[in-house]
């Protein structure tokens, strides 16, 4: 086989936060039933469909650990199903509506939209409704590459105390551990979020948290026995965070401060074409996102998502909330959006899966031109893209990955298999930052989400102090996990997320302070036991809604924590 140009890992994140038990719709269970029709179940098919053609998906794919546990619960089996249900059945209405009242190209979509509905359906019992078994089948057979990720989505770099952010990673190997049998070799961090070693100072609640000496995120994934994880382009380029972030939090300016003081980037121009290998006590390699095909896919303004041939999502019919028309030409408001026309959108996934795989080659070439050795070029997109944002992705993706398959030029490869043949020689010392606004912090921690992490930083300190003092005493065991569990949930990065872009503000708040509301109520039931006295009737409450609503991982192991 002749030389390729290089590479290319497909790099995909699969998360949504913990919706069971905590409402429908929009952001309730229909969120995770939405994405696992949309998303995580077109994906499979089309993995097994190149599969069953003797073409190896190879991409690399994380699940969190909280995806990994939701997806696996009965209850949401059966909530799978009903909403698979009730979505075949709204398509049947729209299409008896549409053809009574003479619109037979919306009736033919809405018999589309059903059949879509229907072979999910087959699809899901096919696998009995275990979708990790099926890509865990899919792994085992050497077809793809299933990482972890932290336990909640915690952001990592902003979690008070060492001890939470050994136990998200820990967790989040020990999750994965139980649902795909073997231990991981990858790790996405949240937000692709990173902070190294040095003295830390907190950005609020400086009284409960005192500066102190922090250990490097890649300390603790090193513990777990993680071999690599991924960054945002300009981390590896050392970087420096941009925009007016500063001026709009200035607390926060004195952790990078810090961090200055301790860090001076090299010189050397770091390219993200290859693997660079971290300094840290057991081997461990870090990969960056590629900038070329980032915009390329990610954006809907100039990326393919955003042609005018492709569904549109903003727009719905209603009762049934199905999408009946396209992006249209000069992205026209939604009242003058055009109706879909499925075989235009299929022909237009073709000439952009062409178009990405010219891009491919076209910046591969160039590196290997100026460095005279093939680059991987590593593409990181959420899973929730292909299907839910961009309907159209699924099978965008699958058109790439067979003329890969067909192409000399430019090979796929998982993380580990690129890892194993081009072991990292040289090592690379990682600015702070992530993937968010600016490469900073400022989408998870702004004006408007300090109070969440005043209280994240104080209900860790409260939780450290109740394990230290009565992890032995068995009888307060059980209150403890759910303790634990209630704080996992809390640093989820989701809430803070979603409050700064203003997409579910109400919901994250809400569900933020629903998570802090019971953590104080178990933390002072677990001191009244312990003191021997009599805890308020509401306290027990608590604890009862808490089991009920919030019973995730069911392992769990306080000496996660020690």
């Amino acid at each position: 086989m002749t030389r390729p140009l290089g590479y290319w890992a497909l790099v995909l994140h699969t998360h949504i936060p913990y919706v069971l038990a905590h409402g429908k719709a929009p952001h309730g269970t229909d969120w995770l039933s939405e994405s696992l029709v949309e998303c995580y179940l077109p994906l499979y098919d089309l993995t097994v469909r190149l599969h069953q053609q003797g073409i190896p998906a190879r991409y690399t794919m994380s699940f969190t650990p909280i995806l990994q546990e939701q997806l696996a619960d009965p209850d949401f089996h059966a909530e799978a199903c009903a909403y698979l249900d009730s979505k075949s059945a709204a398509a049947h209405d729209d299409m008896r509506a549409f053809a009574r009242h003479g619109n037979r190209w919306m009736a033919g979509l809405a018999y589309l939209w059903r059949e879509y509905f229907e072979a999910q359906r087959a699809l899901y019992a096919q696998l009995n409704g275990d979708l990790l078994g099926g890509f865990r089948q899919l792994q085992d057979a050497g077809v793809i590459e299933i990482a972890t990720s932290a336990a909640t989505h915690g952001y990592l770099p902003l979690l008070g105390r060492d001890e939470c952010v050994r136990a998200q990673v820990l967790l989040g190997v020990q999750t994965y551990r139980k649902h795909f049998g073997r231990a991981p070799r990858g790790f996405w961090l949240p937000e692709c979020a990173y902070r190294p070693a040095y003295r830390w100072l907190p950005p609020v609640a400086y009284e409960v948290l005192p500066a102190t000496e922090r250990a490097g995120v890649e300390q603790f994934l090193c513990e777990a026995g993680v071999h690599y994880f991924f960054v945002d382009t300009h981390m590896l380029r050392g970087g420096t965070p941009l925009g007016t972030y500063w001026d709009r939090f200035p607390a926060l300016r004195q952790i990078y401060e810090q961090f200055a003081k301790h860090y001076r980037p090299e010189s050397t121009e770091r390219t993200p074409y290859r693997a660079y290998r971290v300094p840290a006590p057991n081997p461990l390699a870090v990969f960056a996102r590629d900038p070329a095909t980032t915009l390329q896919v990610w954006s809907g303004e100039h990326g393919y998502p955003g042609d005018a041939r492709y569904l549109e999502f903003h727009k719905m019919h209603y009762p049934s909330r199905l999408r009946y028309w396209r992006v249209s030409e000069n992205k026209a408001d939604l009242g003058a959006k055009s109706l879909y026309a499925p075989y235009d959108a299929f022909e237009t996934v073709q000439s952009h899966a062409d178009h990405f795989v010219s891009l491919l080659k076209q910046t591969l070439w160039a590196h290997l031109q100026a460095t005279g050795t093939p680059g991987v070029m590593v593409s990181m997109y959420d899973t929730e893209l292909f299907g839910h944002w961009w309907h159209e992705g699924p099978e965008w993706l699958y058109a790439v990955i067979r003329r890969l398959a067909a192409d000399p030029e430019v090979e796929m490869l998982t993380a580990s298999e690129y890892l194993e043949r081009f072991p990292p020689q040289e090592a690379v010392f990682l600015p702070e930052g992530s993937w968010g606004e600016g490469g900073s912090h400022y989408i998870w921690l702004n004006e408007h989400t300090v109070w969440a992490w005043d209280a994240l930083y104080r209900a860790e300190a409260r939780f450290l102090a109740l394990l230290r003092r009565h992890a032995e005493r068995t009888e307060l065991s059980p209150y403890l996990h759910q303790l634990a569990r209630e704080l996992l949930l809390a640093q989820a990065s989701d809430w803070t997320f979603l409050i700064t872009t203003g997409a579910a503000r109400d919901y994250a708040e809400a569900r933020l302070h629903d998570h802090l509301r019971r953590f104080e109520g178990i933390a002072t039931l677990i001191e009244c036991l312990a003191d021997g006295a009599e805890p308020e009737p509401t306290l027990h409450r608590l604890y009862q809604e808490s089991l009920q609503r919030d019973s995730v991982f069911q392992e769990l192991s306080l000496a996660l924590w020690m």
